[in-house]
């Protein structure tokens, strides 16, 4: 064994940055854990010179969060793609779960969560991770699925001739195949979940208020004291963090990420991050890199769940049916115990007459959110298309699409009130873009993941052929884009529900606006701590967003799966 090189000044460079990265994460956590008792007042200041440390513990709850949300994804999202009774489950689930509001997610989470950590920080820290959790992990774990579904059936023999067990594929074929389109996805995920910080960091509970240290929690004192100039130090916060992000994890991660593209681009071969170039210049820190290297080659590489065919047909059979047909009886007894328990808790204190109003509302507020995508999609898929073509353009615009994507809408609200009050708009029309603002950048990623995945050589045969205009869109680009904007599409629609809750009811210092909605009627109830008619709000909303799925959604996905994978 070689001894170690001595360190250079790039290795000295490197250490300091990795150290201190490390001390503001161990600091950090151990605030999280401080004692807490369920009453105490957690003082929030308008200072500005408090948001460096509002912002360290933001971003540790969301860096926390995603490392759930990508657990989850691995797992289910795998389970989904790749048996078929379990995505009769688990895909409708995400379907509701995305649909359910952060504001529902925290009343119910908050007091196991309190309970779980008696006289701690950590119970309400848990809460908050939870909600920017929901606002990251369906997208994510949806984007993976549908990758999956679309894996090239040459790759997938590639593997069965190699012998590769299910554990090795997954590292060495599925994930690197979704890696592009994941990786994208996980970017417009940790800016739109600055959307919903806002929500998890004022957190309600038995009529009190905890407000967790944190950049959401400023926003949401200053929005409530009308205070512009501290909204201001907020969105420079805001973009100084989303500047680090991208220098610091994206930037370097689009660069690992190029080599996982179906396809080498050799015209292009993407922009260097300066941190990457500062790590391949050091010598103590590559030889570590190398061991750690060799570390995860055998973590990818165990045999772990090995194909058995004979082993597999010898079980099924009676056994097999038997045990699918268990299955399904238990899901459905559970369905229908949960909804009985539903319907028996909101009815006892809600008339059908309400019920039937609260339908109409949800009528609203879906046409709303369609008529929006249809919109965001006219706009944004050109665009997306155009950024997608042009690498060069991707490394530009990627930050920016993050900047935009990351700003909660609750920052608009002073512009909205003014326009809306000064102009005397109507409320019904004006509030509606705030429900996309912070979703339509689903669609934009997606569109760009999918355009910047086309294979080169189909562009190529399109020039050679001359395939120009509305045949080039039809016949190479709609194609190929196609599944990642479905993906894109059913995320943004499920956030655009979410946001309704904040889009329909703008409050900005004294002055509130309320539009006809869905979200409006549930923010109404969550503020009066009315527990069933808030089941009943977040009930509808799962109802509508489920039926749009299974009638418009679902059979595109089919569409994609079918018609549009690179084979």
């Amino acid at each position: 064994m070689t001894a170690l090189p001595y360190p250079n000044y790039w290795d000295l460079a490197a250490i300091l940055l990795v150290l201190s990265v490390i001390v503001l994460i161990a600091w950090g956590v151990r605030e999280m854990g401080l004692p807490y008792q369920v009453g105490e007042t957690i003082p929030i200041s308008l200072d500005p010179w408090n948001l460096p440390y509002y912002a360290l513990r933001s971003v540790l709850r969301m860096l926390i969060a995603m490392v759930f949300s990508l657990g989850f994804t691995f797992i289910f999202g795998t389970l989904a793609a790749k048996n078929k009774h379990a995505e009769r489950l688990i895909v409708p689930l995400i379907d509701v779960l995305q649909s359910v509001p952060v504001l529902a997610f925290l009343s119910i989470t908050i007091v196991g969560f309190i309970a779980l950590f008696p006289g701690s920080m950590l119970g309400p820290e848990c809460a908050a991770i939870f909600a920017i959790f929901t606002s990251q992990a369906w997208n994510i774990a949806l984007s993976f699925y549908q990758s999956l579904r679309t894996v090239p059936h040459d790759l997938r023999e590639a593997a069965s001739m190699f012998h590769l067990s299910f554990w090795q594929g997954f590292w060495r074929v599925d994930v690197p195949f979704a890696m592009p389109g994941l990786l994208w996805n996980i970017m417009v995920s940790m800016s739109a979940s600055w959307f919903f910080v806002v929500a998890a960091e004022s957190i309600t509970v038995a009529n009190r208020n905890i407000m967790l240290p944190g950049i959401g929690s400023y926003i949401s004192l200053a929005v409530m004291k009308a205070d512009a100039p501290s909204v201001l130090y907020a969105i420079v916060a805001m973009l100084i963090v989303i500047l680090l992000y991208d220098q610091l994890l994206f930037r370097p991660l689009s660069n690992w990420a190029n080599r996982f593209k179906f396809e080498q681009d050799m015209e292009y071969s993407g922009g260097r991050a300066w941190l990457v170039n500062l790590f391949e210049h050091t010598r103590l820190m590559r030889r570590t890199s190398v061991l750690a290297g060799k570390f995860w080659s055998i973590f990818v590489n165990l045999r772990l769940y090995r194909n058995n065919t004979s082993t597999v047909s010898a079980h099924k059979g009676i056994w097999h049916r038997w045990i699918i047909a268990t299955w399904y009886i238990l899901l459905s007894a559970m369905l229908g115990v949960a909804c009985y328990i539903l319907i028996h808790f909101v009815f006892q204190y809600v008339s059908w007459r309400e019920s039937v109003y609260v339908i109409y509302l949800g009528l609203l507020t879906g046409i709303r959110v369609m008529v929006l995508i249809a919109i965001c999609s006219i706009i944004w898929v050109p665009v997306g298309v155009w950024i997608g073509l042009r690498p060069k353009f991707v490394d530009i615009f990627q930050p920016i699409i993050q900047i935009l994507a990351a700003f909660p809408a609750n920052l608009f609200f002073p512009v909205v009130v003014m326009l809306i009050v000064t102009y005397h708009l109507n409320v019904e029309i004006w509030t509606s873009p705030l429900m996309v603002l912070g979703t339509q950048w689903y669609i934009l990623f997606n569109v760009i993941a999918g355009a910047s995945a086309l294979p080169k050589e189909m562009q190529q045969v399109a020039s050679n052929f001359n395939v120009t205009g509305w045949l080039w869109w039809k016949r190479i680009i709609l194609p190929g884009i196609f599944p990642y904007y479905v993906t894109g599409a059913v995320t943004a629609a499920g956030g655009a529900w979410n946001a309704s809750i904040i889009a329909e009811a703008v409050n900005w210092g004294h002055t509130k606006l309320l539009a006809t909605g869905l979200g409006a009627y549930i923010t109404e109830q969550a503020t009066k701590g009315d527990f069933p008619r808030l089941a009943l709000g977040t009930a509808v909303m799962c109802l509508f967003v489920i039926f749009i799925n299974r009638v418009l959604w679902k059979p595109l996905y089919n569409v994609a799966e079918q018609r549009c994978s690179l084979e």
